[in-house]
């Protein structure tokens, strides 16, 4: 809508130099200087064409260009004064530039919206009210160029009506400009969403298909094999829980269907449902009484931080390691510490692990707490568990 908005500009502002240089030929006759008229008709003209002529531009809608508008259009009003006698100013004759400035006022309506229409046609308006000030001044023999009193009494009921018009256009422009982005930005995000859940479903057939299946067929195998192939299966069977889960989940702009994780999302969702998703028969979620609000991004990067560290606690933990997950809300930042039973990490493990490329703790905890600005300590002695704790700010980053 906003497109039309500026082609019908574009034709109306042709129409409306056309009309003023009609009624200014029609009386000519009356002005004290005709050449002056011709000559700021053949100004607004000018800028008409080169419009016309950048009508598709982008160049041609800016905050400058109607601004430069918007000054000629009042100073053609006020140029009134000097081509037209005091007696026919007040007598109720229509500016020199007629409609045209009207141009000038949606131009700022459709760019602005209704604030700035409002404030472009409360300009003309006053180019209007100075104009036939001063020639009331000229007309009971002050001097025309006096601005010190002006004597607005003799203002007529069409200069004003034109004035309440002008007002109203660029308010009822300018706020179907508005509507009409905001229509356009609404729509944009619901076929963002669309898209969305088309590829959603895409991908949720695709890993349905092999997967999901592969992974049920390990954990029956594994139940029937028995033995150490029990504790592959569970495995699976768990790994086949999370991925039903988030193939399952429809994303929404709304947030009612559960939240959707985004990297570097700033809308918020509460870390307790998205790290509650952890807990199983050997992992336990203890989240505060009340929500704890992060931004999507910081949630995303702690629930894959949380993810690997329970990963680690599966692998190297022990058989019967058990661990928890605790949330701590401490105003600006929250803290998950992760916590287990198991048979610890040995002073030099991590180092070791590093050196030999296995990069999980650095890259997959410590990584990306550090490009969220925050810090991760591990505290694990050999028979006494390991204790990991994560702290990072609810906003993340400020970049």
């Amino acid at each position: 809508m906003v497109a039309a908005l500026w082609r019908g500009l574009e034709v109306f502002r042709p129409l409306a130099w056309l009309y003023a240089v009609y009624c200014a030929y029609v009386r000519q006759q009356d002005m004290a200087r005709p050449w002056l008229a011709w000559f700021v008709l053949g100004v607004l003209g000018t800028w008409t064409v080169g419009l016309v002529l950048y009508r598709s531009h982008s160049r041609a809608r800016t905050t400058r260009v109607v601004g430069i508008e918007l000054v000629l259009a009042c100073c053609a009003v006020l140029s009134t004064r000097l081509v037209d006698t005091p007696e026919v100013i007040v007598g109720g004759a229509r500016t020199l530039p007629g409609l045209w400035p009207a141009a000038a006022v949606v131009a700022w309506a459709v760019l602005k919206g209704w604030r700035g229409g409002m404030l472009a046609a409360l300009l003309v308006g006053a180019a209007d009210i100075v104009e036939i000030g001063v020639a009331t001044q000229g007309a009971f023999g002050s001097s025309p160029h006096n601005f010190s009193s002006l004597d607005f009494s003799t203002l007529s009921s069409s200069t004003i009506n034109n004035i309440v018009i002008l007002v109203l256009l660029g308010g009822c422009i300018g706020y179907c400009a508005d509507l009409s982005r905001d229509g356009h930005a609404a729509l944009t995000e619901a076929l963002r969403v669309q898209a969305a859940m088309r590829e959603r479903d895409r991908l949720a057939r695709t890993v349905h298909d092999g997967v999901l299946q592969t992974l049920s067929y390990i954990h029956r195998r594994g139940v029937d094999l028995g033995g150490e192939a029990r504790e592959l299966g569970s495995m699976a069977a768990e790994q086949e829980r999370l991925l039903r889960e988030l193939v399952s989940r429809v994303p929404s702009p709304y947030g009612t269907d559960g939240p959707v994780l985004a990297a570097g999302g700033r809308e918020e969702v509460d870390l307790r449902s998205v790290l509650g998703r952890c807990a199983n028969g050997e992992v336990q979620v203890i989240p505060p009484a009340e929500p704890v609000l992060v931004t999507v991004g910081v949630a995303e990067e702690l629930a894959a931080a949380v993810s690997a560290a329970l990963d680690n606690v599966r692998r190297h933990a022990g058989v019967d390691a058990q661990a928890w997950v605790l949330i701590e809300d401490i105003g600006k930042d929250v803290t998950v510490t992760i916590r287990d039973n198991g048979v610890g990490v040995p002073a030099a493990r991590l180092a070791e692990a590093a050196v030999s490329g296995r990069m999980g703790v650095a890259y997959s905890i410590v990584g990306r707490m550090s490009d969220l600005g925050g810090t991760a300590t591990l505290d694990s002695r050999p028979g006494a568990g390991t204790c990991l704790e994560l702290t990072v700010s609810k906003k993340g980053p400020l970049t």
